[in-house]
């Protein structure tokens, strides 16, 4: 996956236009984007949507759930199970055993749905609360439905009271700095996808290529949107370009054709297995993006 589209889970009619982009995955909504008082109207929607969705489009299919603390994720699960999404979103997880609890319940509603146990991917968002952010090495070994980790700075902001979390550049404060980091770290330790936040102003076409840009130099492989404009340019930045592609061929040759050495010369620079870990984890990409 490079792009995450979300979508509004009580809104036929941008549900409707989300199939038309290029995302990888739609996010449903049913947390933030939805009302109090239309949180049975989002369940009906979201729950028609992904039976009718299912054949019309490609993308990966997601519903983003209210929090544990909620009250609300198991009526939203009841409701939206049925259907068989491919992945739940858990907003404001704080930790491994948040997802635990996600994948015990999911098994359930699988069970109950005629869903084949374990199919359902979880998405935890983990940095929206700062115990969120203190327990991010806990989600290696959490499950084996673990999709990949993402962050989110809003929430995070209102939780620990902070007026902003960038700087008049566009760089982010030190402590959301920490957060996104926590992100990649925990990903990396999970070995699963590290997954960017989105960039809210989708009107600033020039610092959001720039937000991208960053984010995959720093070893994220996707990113979140909240408009449909913001899929292409998510998507053509998190595709490995033919360069790389080249270059990562080149790596994984080599050391095919050394056997099992531990270090290879190319063109005079030395290169050791973690660079081939690197070329390897390249061309998955490319492969993946190619067949999307």
């Amino acid at each position: 996956m490079r792009s995450l589209l979300f979508v509004p889970g009580d809104s036929e009619r941008k549900l409707e236009k989300a199939l038309g982009s290029a995302s990888d995955v739609l996010i449903i909504d049913l947390e933030d984007s939805v009302s109090p008082d239309r949180k049975a109207e989002g369940r009906r929607i979201t729950t028609a949507f992904l039976e009718d969705a299912r054949g019309r489009t490609g993308a990966q299919l997601y519903v983003r759930v209210n929090d544990l603390s909620s009250g609300l994720t198991e009526d939203d699960l009841a409701g939206v199970m049925q259907a068989g999404p491919d992945g739940v979103m858990l907003p404001k997880a704080e930790g491994g055993a948040d997802v635990a609890r996600l994948a015990a319940a999911l098994r359930v509603h699988e069970a109950e749905n005629g869903i084949e146990d374990g199919s359902t991917r979880i998405l935890p968002i983990i940095t929206e609360t700062a115990l969120g952010v203190l327990n991010a090495a806990s989600y290696r070994g959490s499950s084996d439905r673990l999709a990949g980790l993402t962050w989110g700075a809003e929430d995070l902001s209102a939780h620990i009271g902070a007026l902003a979390a960038r700087h008049e550049d566009g760089s982010y404060t030190p402590l959301f700095q920490l957060a996104r980091s926590m992100t990649l770290l925990a990903a990396a330790a999970a070995g699963v996808p590290a997954i960017d936040t989105v960039f809210p102003n989708f009107s600033d076409t020039e610092a959001f290529a720039r937000d991208c840009q960053l984010a995959a130099r720093d070893g994220f492989v996707a990113k979140m949107a909240i408009h449909p404009a913001q899929v292409a340019p998510i998507n053509a930045t998190f595709t490995p370009s033919a360069k790389e592609v080249e270059k990562a061929r080149a790596v994984v040759e080599a050391f095919s054709a050394a056997g099992n050495a531990g270090v290879v010369n190319i063109g005079g620079r030395m290169y050791d297995r973690p660079h081939l870990a690197l070329a390897e984890r390249v061309l998955a990409r490319a492969t993946d993006a190619s067949s999307d």
